[in-house]
């Protein structure tokens, strides 16, 4: 299948898809939903959506329809629960996406959008280059799109819906409730765990080193084969991070991998999902490091290499006390801390720490 832009000079930085935004009328559905009533859903697409969630695919819908009728028939359908934040109204269907990426928080270069109309992918392609423009008629090879088929399916993308689902609601009560964010916090019941890495959990820290971009020391990625030697290295430390709260959970969220050196530890990557970047948990995992290299009597340094998107990273390494020593190349440097302000946890979250 050939998307309808691909012939364009468009630079897009991931080939996989995180988010299909769906068009309804003769998309979907076969129809005009203004105009007939009783559309009925495309052959196949009712798999298809639902194969697309099993592999850990978000999906949401721009489209140009009355909303309270438009969610009924899905509703009627079955297919609502599947459709993040839907933009179902008359405005442009770029900025519908735009609204979408901005709820879900991933980057404009993981989506793609399925339309039948070309007018509409032309205005998406023109005002976002760098989402993936798809036509209606390649329904039946949707599926087999390499940018629609991950390496892999782990638990956390088989959830990955449902915990959308459940910050949605740790939002809204954010919202509704009355004082400190830290407060609010000590509301929800984090419980944050950080064990080594283990065979079962590599799958799911290989996928975090290929979609984590924005809290990302290094952007440093690494094949499940690296990544089954650094677990079984005695001169590495691979930990993974998860989190729950009383909404459910939030998966694997953070990874870290150091390197044991005999004149100092080195931090060559700390990431975590963007799905935690308000629940201040980012500098967690790497308070535990700085108290197991002091516990050590080791030093500890950290590389950083910046990207367009990971500014935020740098901050909490200066936050923690780190400061540069010299540079690496031209976007990397060399940082390092001399642990005499090594804090505690934050009070409002519960960390385990698994051997």
């Amino acid at each position: 299948m050939e998307p309808s832009n691909a012939k364009k000079p468009v630079r897009r930085r991931n080939s996989k898809i995180k988010c299909l935004v769906w068009d309804l009328d003769n998309t979907l559905w076969e129809g005009v939903l203004l105009e007939d009533i009783q559309v009925k859903v495309k052959e196949g697409v009712v798999k298809i959506i639902q194969e697309l969630d099993r592999r850990g695919i978000l999906q949401s819908i721009a489209s140009k329809n009355d909303y309270s009728v438009a969610i009924a028939k899905l509703d009627e359908f079955g297919l609502s629960e599947y459709f993040l934040v839907p933009q179902i109204n008359w405005n442009s269907k770029s900025s519908s996406i735009q609204l979408i990426q901005q709820s879900l928080n991933i980057g404009l270069d993981t989506f793609a959008f399925i339309d039948d109309q070309p007018f509409e992918r032309e205005e998406v392609a023109y005002m976002l280059s760098d989402v993936l423009c798809l036509d209606a008629d390649q329904l039946e090879q949707l599926l087999n799109l390499p940018e629609l088929m991950p390496d892999y399916v782990t638990e956390d993308s088989r959830q990955r819906r449902m915990m959308y689902q459940s910050d949605f609601q740790r939002k809204q009560a954010e919202e509704q409730f009355q004082g400190p964010q830290e407060e609010f916090l000590a509301t929800l019941g984090m419980v944050i765990r950080i064990s080594p890495a283990h065979s079962e959990d590599l799958h799911r820290a290989e996928e975090l080193t290929l979609r984590t971009n924005q809290l990302n020391t290094t952007g440093y990625t690494y094949s499940l084969e690296q990544l089954e030697t650094l677990s079984r290295s005695d001169r590495h430390k691979l930990l993974v991070a998860s989190l729950e709260d009383k909404y459910g959970t939030y998966g694997t969220i953070g990874l870290s991998l150091v390197e044991l050196g005999e004149e100092a530890w080195r931090l060559k990557l700390l990431l975590m999902s963007c799905r935690v970047m308000s629940r201040g948990v980012g500098s967690i995992m790497l308070q535990h490091l700085l108290l197991s290299a002091k516990q050590a009597g080791s030093r500890f340094q950290a590389e950083f290499v910046s990207n367009d998107r990971n500014r935020m990273m740098y901050i909490t390494l200066k936050f923690a006390g780190f400061y540069e020593v010299s540079s690496m190349d031209e976007t990397g440097v060399l940082l390092e801390n001399d642990l005499s302000q090594v804090g505690g946890f934050p009070k409002y979250i519960d960390v385990q720490v698994m051997d």
